[in-house]
């Protein structure tokens, strides 16, 4: 697809101005994009005619995708999906084999960047630890290779109750490169929760820290995770972080310090032949609704997803420094972790809050790590907007190249707040909306096209969507 029929896609109309368009990509923007070059792939000539490509076959649009991605696969695939069962019960890239911490780590040691920086973690009081791709693989390994030695063995259920810390990382990463199936849950959940989901997954196992620090104050997580454990007597493995300096209750022969794991481990370079639809992961939803429901995701699905997202929507590279204001008990925390490294850029994580020490906090990480792509939650956006303009302009944010959102409706206010004072009018901010049961976005913002305020652009790459009134018919658009 040329500039040429890019820019007459976007030629200013008096029609569209009166649209309300905030945003159009400018050359650069269009000539870095790595949607732009997939749908010339595809020999289409524009967004809307990479639509009609993948309603007309979107087999055929992932076997394309999933070829420029270049992940790392054990084995090919015969086909994207088999639908003998129904179109509701999916086998997921049949005959494949796929881990994707191979895609996540590996690959990128292998192609001689491990000493390029992987993860950017900061404390709450603004302590910094960076881990190279190498030295996340490293760590990787020793912990595949103590959680082994810990008893955890393939198929086995782990609860994840962690802050947002190299050690988060480095655990979700190792579970899924023995096979083992993660349970993510939320930092700030108490006992009842965290005792629903373990035993609704089925946990044997849980990896928690001795504590971890929000605005200032110390927060007792070992404590909670203790009190959970007391009525799920399944769980007879419990892995603890001294975060803080260890000073937590230890329960003889179910308890284990992360530290002695991995010192008591030798790396173990080798991933076991991991079917494609392996499960990696078991996601709740937010429970706001009902009972929360635990979406079962596989290998090459979530991760997959996650990557493809970050590519095609918010045009992530390897170049580039991505931070999620998000937990690992949302969905966002783990489309962090395995999307960004598998698109072998910098993942940022945050232990504290975007409001402390300051209401500046988040823009001075933009400064400080050269974040290029930053992604919030509208309602943080309204909780920093009355601390006023003066804490965003006085730093600089001139790495920032694109804004993401998800997991509420923006309103105009805010919006426009985040996209004239954070991003100065240059940035798009990417409206990204999906589920924790889809593995990421059904709709989105796109970097190649121009944006109106609070609106999507439309269907995530790979997704077929359409408007419809309340009879079901398709609304004009």
């Amino acid at each position: 697809m040329s500039d040429e029929a890019l820019s007459g896609n976007l030629a200013t109309t008096a029609e569209e101005a009166a649209t309300g368009i905030a945003w159009r990509p400018d050359p650069a923007t269009l000539q870095r994009s790595a949607l732009r070059r997939l749908i010339d792939r595809t020999g289409a000539d524009s967004w809307r005619g990479l639509l009609s490509y993948i309603e007309e076959d979107p087999e055929r649009y992932w076997r394309l995708a999933l070829d420029d991605l270049d992940l790392s696969w054990q084995r090919d695939p015969a086909r994207v999906w088999n639908l003998d069962r129904g179109p509701a019960w999916p086998t997921w890239f049949p005959g494949g084999a796929f881990n994707c911490v191979e895609s996540a780590v590996d690959v990128w040691v292998d192609r001689g960047d491990a000493d390029r920086v992987a993860l950017i973690a900061e404390s709450d009081d603004g302590e910094t630890r960076s881990l190279t791709y190498g030295e996340l693989h490293d760590q990787v390994t020793r912990g595949a290779a103590g959680l082994r030695a810990a008893g955890i063995r393939p198929g086995d259920r782990v609860g994840v109750l962690m802050p947002m810390i190299p050690e988060t990382v480095v655990a979700m990463l190792a579970l899924a490169r023995i096979q083992a199936i993660s349970v993510p849950l939320f930092s700030g959940f108490g006992a009842d929760a965290i005792r629903t989901r373990l035993l609704d997954s089925g946990a044997t196992a849980l990896i928690t820290a001795d504590a971890f620090h929000r605005r200032g104050s110390r927060i007792p997580l070992k404590e909670t995770a203790d009190t959970a454990l007391a009525t799920a007597p399944d769980v007879t493995r419990c892995v603890v972080v001294a975060h803080t300096g260890g000073d937590c209750a230890m329960v003889d022969g179910r308890d284990l310090w992360w530290h002695e794991l991995l010192d008591v481990a030798s790396p173990e370079s080798d991933v076991l032949d991991t079917p494609a639809d392996t499960p990696v992961m078991i996601m709740y939803t937010s429970g706001t609704t009902g009972q929360p429901k635990g979406a079962l995701h596989i290998h090459a699905g979530f991760p997959i997803k996650a990557a493809h997202d970050l590519t095609y929507c918010f045009d992530l590279q390897q170049d580039d420094v991505l931070f999620w204001m998000t937990d690992l008990g949302w969905m966002m925390g783990p489309w962090l972790i395995f999307g960004g490294l598998m698109r072998g850029a910098t993942i940022v994580i945050l232990e504290g809050t975007p409001d402390h020490p300051g209401p500046g906090r988040l823009w001075e990480m933009v400064e400080r790590h050269r974040i290029t792509v930053l992604g919030v939650a509208p309602t943080a956006i309204r909780a920093l907007i009355p601390a006023g303009t003066d804490p965003v302009t006085s730093t600089d944010r001139s790495s920032l190249r694109a804004l993401g959102s998800t997991g509420e409706m923006w309103n105009p206010d805010p919006w426009w707040w985040f996209f004239d004072v954070v991003g100065e009018r240059r940035c798009p901010i990417i409206n990204y909306s999906g589920g924790t049961e889809t593995s990421g976005g059904i709709v989105s913002g796109l970097t190649i096209e121009p944006q109106r305020a609070c609106a999507f652009t439309g269907p995530v790459p790979g997704m077929v969507a359409d408007i419809v009134d309340a009879s079901g018919q398709t609304l004009d658009r």
